[in-house]
């Protein structure tokens, strides 16, 4: 492949963000991608960045807050935040997700031995 790099989840370490949740980062120059897995209960706290967010549910089911509205998003859904909007997310039971920014969220790829 000349101009793209092939990234295979099973190759990448996962990082430990808490006790209840841990991810896997692939970054490129405009956008990222992670693979997140939350323990049922644990809990993202309200916060807005300049991305804008995908989340798509693999499995599991989390409780989202999205500037004050609550859905619940299963398996085989997704959720847009646009950039700016204050959110947060609960995990009802173990889940595994990913989410995409754009722009790249630079404060995902802090002390990261690769860069990102």
């Amino acid at each position: 492949m000349t101009n793209g790099r092939v990234h295979r989840w099973d190759d990448i370490v996962p990082e430990k963000v808490t006790e209840m949740m841990s991810r896997k980062i692939v970054a490129g120059s405009r956008a990222l991608i992670a693979q997140v897995y939350l323990k049922q209960g644990a809990l993202v706290p309200l916060h807005a960045h300049d991305s804008e967010q995908l989340t798509y549910v693999l499995q599991g089911s989390l409780r989202l807050v999205v500037d004050g509205e609550e859905a619940i998003v299963r398996a085989g859904e997704v959720v847009q935040i646009p950039s700016g909007v204050a959110h947060q997310a609960e995990a009802l039971t173990d889940t595994l997700e990913l989410d995409v920014f754009s722009p790249v969220r630079k404060d995902w790829l802090v002390d990261r031995p690769d860069g990102g």
